[in-house]
């Protein structure tokens, strides 16, 4: 199976293209930077749209096809709206959301080559319940909530679509962030590769079975419900 990974450098990215390649696939790389890991991979910022474009047919075609896209990739800017930077905040947007959608835009084609191609996007609690100072991220995480539900309603029958909802995993995501922003000492958050167990088994179904929509997190997360 040839995945297609945004965001696959780092964090739960990583963890998945790792699980793919565990699993006997064939992991494609697209991300900013290159994986640690020996995978396929092309460099490209999903905030531009043709350089991300021009990276997923590169892939596509070095690998023959692809059967599945997982889009993990994803950014944050944290403040209060009048305190962000515009271009910050649009860069959440651009990255979250529209890189989303450019992406599997430019997968479908060949997805939809196969007898059942999948799509995996990476949503957040965020995207569901919305908190003051993160008005970029819950943007663009409910704009990746519409996005796929719509798109598993355009697709139904030729390619496959699951929403993964993930709550706070223990990754980079938070490094760059003040205190105030960072979890806290005792926050309880998910390991990476347990979120990309989540992603394996919807990338396992049967034809003509979907996981539509999983949420996967701590048990103790306070973002959910």
């Amino acid at each position: 199976m040839n995945v297609l990974i945004t965001g696959g450098a780092s964090g739960l990215g990583a963890a998945v293209a790792r699980k793919v390649a565990e699993d006997g696939g064939r992991p494609l790389v697209l991300d900013r930077h290159p994986p640690k890991d020996d995978f396929e991979h092309m460099q490209a910022d999903l905030a531009d749209r043709r350089c991300a474009e021009r990276a997923v047919h590169g892939l596509a075609r070095a690998a023959g096809g692809l059967n599945a896209v997982v889009t993990a990739a994803g950014t944050d800017a944290c403040g209060t709206l009048c305190d962000v930077p515009a271009e910050d905040w649009e860069r959440v947007v651009q990255v979250n959301l529209l890189g989303t959608a450019a992406v599997i835009r430019a997968a479908l084609p060949y997805l939809e080559n196969e007898p059942m191609g999948r799509v995996v996007t990476v949503a957040s609690t965020l995207g569901l319940r919305a908190l003051s100072d993160a008005t970029a991220y819950c943007a663009s995480k409910f704009g990746v909530v519409g996005f796929t539900r719509a798109l598993a309603a355009e697709t139904a029958g030729k390619v496959a679509v699951t929403m993964i909802v993930p709550g706070g995993m223990d990754t980079a995501f938070f490094d760059d962030r003040t205190e105030r922003y960072r979890p806290g000492p005792d926050a309880q958050l998910n390991r990476p590769e347990d979120v990309a167990a989540a992603i394996a088994f919807a990338l396992r179904q049967p034809p003509g079975c979907e996981v539509r929509e999983m949420v996967v997190c701590p048990s103790k997360e306070p973002s959910w419900p």
